[in-house]
């Protein structure tokens, strides 16, 4: 007999129904505008983080590390920067791991060195996108995304070795996790976001936590569970951050130190000092890599004169032009870079204060859109009264303004950082942008005194534009104009729509205009939304001159300050320098003579000659005080005894290296604050690098118990009537010490 039961037919659950609805839209053809919108700015996106990647080589200091780590485990998980093991580099290894797997896979060149932050810098971009318009809508989010794409800053460092971009995309996964806990209170997002801040700090240490107090701020708010449940779930999570963090720090410094390589730019030989110390309090109270602390005695039970690997692979990387000497540099202030602003390059970060930010020296690298960002941010704040929880917009609100207020706040007071290090703060300057455009534009087209705001923030943006032009004259002789033209069109045609209909209300004037007022307001509500574009435009000429003319006119190999390239480079003169020629000769002079000596030569630091000879040649250069000079990984004993039992033989020293001083026309282009210390003798220069008093003992101990090599040796007859030769271009003369008879 057969079933007559009725069958009962179950509605799909909502959210089924709308992700078939999304992915009818997505396969939708043709691709809607935003679509196309979108891929556009993605293709920008590429244009500038990959075209021309990598044509001039790559930078210092970082590049000798990754090719180091591809040798051997025990360098991959130390971030050796040598081959050989010695030292470290001065950042934990997470960042370059990705760097090290591009390598392997693509082989040791440039492209591949740089392609894992170029990929992150798109990446970026469209998780920006993602996040903005969750929550805004497709126009925010593509403002957002554009404002991202064309960053001075963020393009610079997409395209060089530093690691701030990959964190940057780690720290917008963590904000992706973070705003799913906050709509949905389920602790596995908010212990995933714990997790990529972690990771993050495994990136650039303490930089990573500048964006906890956002992401803690806004669960706490905004999650939809109990206050006690909220603070439980955060303390599961900081103790989830915490563990991850310090997981690598806890191998390394529990690692017995003769097993491992000295951790570089500490005076204990600890990462975790490394963490607080340089690469944390240091960071906002100031301090100068080369001189380090004050150490006057010597610590004989956390030194590392560690001589694991084997480093006899030949493989030959590509090398770098010359650059700005890696993550420490005096900069690149040239003939017409930045006249009116004195010393540039790396180091130019301003006085500390409140407007610190709207300076030149930081404006032009990542201020461009920033006041728009803010008055944006204060916009949505005044639509409403808070309601985190309920009010997804505010959850935004919330996220990227206080974002953007922590790392305002510390690069606005912090003592010591480099300007790259504000390619964090882009993400949250360009979601505010397309946030805050949209909220005052909705804001514009209704009554009241916010409607002005918008027009406002275009007058305010473009002052900033212009007052950052003005100290590039060449540059701002033809911008300021279109600029200023344009916008005063664009600000025109705003007031004029929001003025007419209250003059028309004016009796007397009603009588007299009343018909050209009618006429003027009904076009200028026609021309409204092309006017926004064009202002837009405006607004976006600037910073994209800066970020794309480092792409088509820069020669170095290591740019990290965004804007017109310039003539001069100082960091040059510190990092790196001589002819190819009188490298040769001594890498040849060196692999001949090298016998059954682990290192091939020793030099005071990291920087400069032990850089070119590491990708040259990929065998271990001791670098006797990391990348500074000022590190105590040896002492006198300890060098005597590597001398006596054959581990090196040769060392090459320069004059300021054993206790010189720099020359005055090199002197009169250090900033004040690191200048009086060169002056005052806290900080010794030696070849590439600077050192600490305590270089001038291993030095000494050198010059008196080791031989001269006879120049015409290793040098060819103009460096040694130049420089020196070796790769120095300090004006002192470069020795090379044979010290075969010590043993």
């Amino acid at each position: 007999m057969a079933d007559t039961a009725p069958r009962i037919i179950q509605d799909e659950p909502e959210h089924v129904i709308e992700q078939k609805r999304r992915e009818k839209r997505f396969l939708s053809w043709p691709p809607a505008w935003h679509q196309l919108a979108l891929a556009g700015i993605t293709l920008i996106s590429i244009f500038m983080d990959f075209f021309q990647l990598g044509q001039n080589g790559f930078g210092t200091y970082y590049p000798p590390a990754v090719r180091s780590m591809m040798d051997n485990w025990h360098n991959f998980f130390f971030a050796s920067y040598d081959p050989g093991g010695f030292v470290t580099v001065d950042k934990p290894p997470v960042g370059f791991w990705f760097q090290v797997l591009s390598a392997k896979i693509f082989g040791f060149n440039a492209v591949s060195i740089l392609l894992p932050q170029a990929l992150a810098g798109v990446l970026s971009v469209l998780l920006l996108y993602y996040l903005v318009r969750r929550h805004f809508g497709v126009v925010a989010g593509l403002l957002a995304a554009l404002a991202l794409a064309i960053s001075p800053i963020s393009v610079v460092t997409n395209r060089d070795i530093t690691i701030d971009s990959t964190l940057a995309l780690t720290l917008l996964v963590g904000a992706w996790a973070v705003v799913h806990a906050a709509e949905t209170g389920k602790l596995r997002w908010l212990l995933l976001s714990a997790l990529m801040v972690g990771i993050g700090f495994n990136i650039k240490m303490l930089e990573a936590y500048l964006v906890v107090p956002a992401f803690g701020l806004l669960y706490l708010l905004a999650a939809p569970r109990s206050i006690w449940k909220r603070v439980g779930h955060l303390a599961l999570a900081g103790l989830v951050l915490l563990v991850v963090s310090f997981s690598w720090i806890a191998a390394v410094d529990l690692t017995p130190a003769s097993q491992r390589p000295y951790v570089d730019s500490t005076q204990d030989n600890s990462e975790l000092s490394l963490a607080l110390g340089y690469n944390g309090i240091e960071r906002l109270l100031g301090g100068f890599r080369g001189g380090g602390r004050p150490n006057t005695s010597i610590n004989t039970t956390n030194r590392s004169a560690n001589t694991n690997g084997n480093g006899t692979s030949s493989t030959t990387g590509t090398p770098p032009t010359n650059g700005n000497g890696g993550p420490i540099n005096f900069g690149r202030n040239g003939a017409g870079r930045q006249p009116q602003v004195g010393f540039g390059g790396l180091f130019d970060t301003g006085g500390p204060g409140p407007l610190r930010l709207f300076q030149v020296s930081l404006g032009s690298q990542v201020s461009w859109l920033l006041p728009l960002a803010l008055l944006g941010m204060l916009a949505l704040a005044w639509q409403r009264r808070p309601r985190f929880r309920e009010d997804r917009q505010q959850k935004s609100l919330l996220l990227w303004g206080a974002w953007l207020l922590t790392m305002g706040t510390f690069f606005s007071v912090a003592g010591f950082f480099h300007q790259y290090y504000m390619t964090e703060m882009a993400p949250a300057i360009a979601a505010l942008f397309g946030i805050g455009l949209v909220t005052m534009w909705k804001d514009y087209l209704q009554n009241g005194w916010r409607g002005w705001l918008l027009p406002l923030a275009l007058v305010a943006t473009v002052a900033e534009q212009i007052y950052l032009l003005n100290a590039y004259p060449t540059w701002g002789k033809w911008m300021i104009p279109l600029i200023v033209v344009l916008s005063v069109i664009v600000v025109v045609v705003l007031v004029g729509a929001r003025v007419a209909p209250r003059l028309h209300r004016v009796s007397a004037i009603r009588e007299a205009w009343g018909t050209r007022i009618n006429s003027f307001a009904t076009s200028s509500t026609r021309f409204l939304v092309p006017a926004l574009g064009v202002g837009l435009l405006a607004l976006m000429i600037a910073p994209t001159v800066w970020a794309i003319t480092p792409i088509l006119l820069s020669k170095q190999g290591d740019t990290l300050v965004a804007g017109p390239p310039q003539t001069g480079d100082f960091g040059r003169n510190l990092g790196g320098g001589g002819t190819a020629n009188a490298q040769s000769m001594l890498i040849r002079y060196l692999e001949a003579n090298q016998g059954n000596t682990k290192f091939l030569v020793a030099v005071p630091s990291s920087q400069g000659i032990a850089d070119q000879i590491i990708l040259e040649t990929n065998k271990p250069v001791m670098s006797l005080g990391g990348f500074s000079g000022s590190d105590p990984i040896l002492t006198t004993n300890q060098l005597a005894s590597l001398v006596a039992n054959g581990t090196v033989r040769f060392f090459l020293l320069n004059s300021f290296g054993r206790g010189g001083q720099l020359p005055q026309q090199i002197l009169n282009q250090i900033p004040e604050q690191f200048r009086s210390r060169l002056q005052k003798g806290a900080v010794v220069v030696g070849p590439g690098g600077f050192g600490g008093r305590q270089q001038a003992t291993l030095t000494t101990w050198v010059t008196q118990h080791c031989k001269t090599v006879p120049s015409k040796l290793w040098q060819s007859a103009s460096a040694s009537s130049g420089n020196g030769g070796g790769g120095f271009d300090f004006g002192g003369a470069n020795q090379l010490y044979d010290c075969a008879a010590a043993h």
